[in-house]
């Protein structure tokens, strides 16, 4: 068995659940994509569009380089899956990212229509897929996405904090 996730009941509770290989894969090449962000001294998130077990797209954050603070991985790999795709929507798709969705990107998903989301690390802060509220499974919403949270947490969170620490330490 792999390290538990958590799948978000609906209720604001978390139940621990095995993970994949095909999700830690996943989260292991969102985490990629963050490194590449914290290389460029942007906030290490990263993400990846998986279909059929192929991904086809990533992106991480580059809200710095483009000087635009909507610039989020989440969004940059939904444009381009959907590029990519030649579509507009993505319902058969998972998106990989290490950090929770903020409320801009939980709006993107749901009206990109993804199929499944699994995240890393949680955020008590902003966090939109149950953390702070939840977007992704609204009822009064046209699509629910399935979401599985906490899938390597502990690095995806390690990595946020140490980003954070040495920019304090500045």
């Amino acid at each position: 068995m792999r390290k538990p996730g958590k799948r978000e009941t609906g209720n604001g509770t978390r139940r621990p659940l095995p993970v994949s290989a095909a999700d830690e894969a996943g989260i292991g090449a969102a985490l990629a994509q963050a490194r590449l962000a914290a290389a460029s001294d942007e906030v290490p998130v990263g993400a990846v569009v998986v279909r059929r077990e192929n991904p086809i797209a990533r992106g991480h954050n580059e809200t710095v380089a483009r000087g635009d603070p909507t610039a989020h991985a989440e969004l940059l790999a939904i444009q381009q899956a959907l590029k990519t795709l030649g579509a507009d929507r993505l319902d058969d798709c998972t998106l990989y990212v290490t950090l929770e969705p903020c409320a801009q990107c939980a709006g993107a998903i749901v009206l990109a229509k993804v199929a499944r989301l699994v995240f890393g690390a949680y955020d008590p802060k902003a966090g939109m897929a149950g953390s702070v509220g939840d977007l992704l499974r609204h009822p009064k919403l046209n699509h629910r996405v399935e979401v599985i949270g906490g899938v390597e947490a502990e690095a995806c969170g390690e990595l946020l904090r140490d980003y954070f620490r040495a920019k304090r330490a500045e």
